[in-house]
């Protein structure tokens, strides 16, 4: 079990352009901008333990993230990782006025939006497809996977009920000759035990 994320950045400027959103359009409850950082930006960013093991020789990454909502696990990848090309898309236009603003106040290059339904993308495939509170992995799969490159990886952020999902995805990944690759397991820094996944799915 994975309890400390090594993060390099100081989230500090993005939390306040975040909260200033946030105060606009309820991107997430009141009650939860106090562990903005711990539920949100943390739990975001245990993208790393993923990057670590899988990514780290590897250059030009292109990373799709389905459903970013108010850019959660996007934006805080896309500042911790300037090295990685990436993209969110959301059906909801304010959701993407919202990541778009907090983009230019903070300069971030390597983050571009769609605001479109993700089953409307066609021709662009990515390296890697993240996807966050969305949807069970059934349906979120069924979306990622034929957008996923041959060689990709489809990192889904799930609860301790993972499992449960796996089963109920047995089909979906079969139709598309997908396999569950890992399963990291962490916990986010908070009094209490909130023990969380990341289902690593690959061809």
């Amino acid at each position: 079990m994975n309890s400390l994320i090594n993060i390099n950045t100081d989230f500090s400027v993005y939390k306040e352009a975040f909260l200033l959103e946030n105060s606009k359009h309820n991107l997430i409850s009141k009650n939860d901008e106090k562990y903005l950082y711990e539920k949100h930006i943390y739990d975001s960013l245990s993208f790393k333990l993923f990057y670590e093991k899988y990514l780290q020789n590897k250059n030009n990454i292109t990373l799709l993230d389905i459903g970013c909502g108010g850019g959660f696990p996007l934006l805080p990848i896309a500042i911790e990782f300037p090295q990685i090309s990436t993209t969110g898309i959301d059906s909801i236009q304010k959701k993407i006025n919202s990541i778009n603003s907090i983009k230019e106040k903070l300069d971030i290059k390597n983050l571009q939006t769609i605001c479109d339904r993700v089953e409307n993308i066609k021709g662009t495939k990515f390296d890697v497809i993240t996807s966050r509170a969305v949807a069970d992995l059934s349906k979120i799969s069924e979306y990622a996977l034929p957008l996923l490159k041959s060689d990709g990886f489809f990192v889904a952020y799930k609860s301790k009920k993972s499992i449960e999902e796996i089963k109920s995805a047995k089909k979906v990944l079969q139709k598309y000759k997908a396999k569950v690759a890992d399963i990291i397991e962490y916990s986010l820094p908070l009094e209490e035990v909130y023990e969380r996944n990341l289902i690593i799915i690959t061809f």
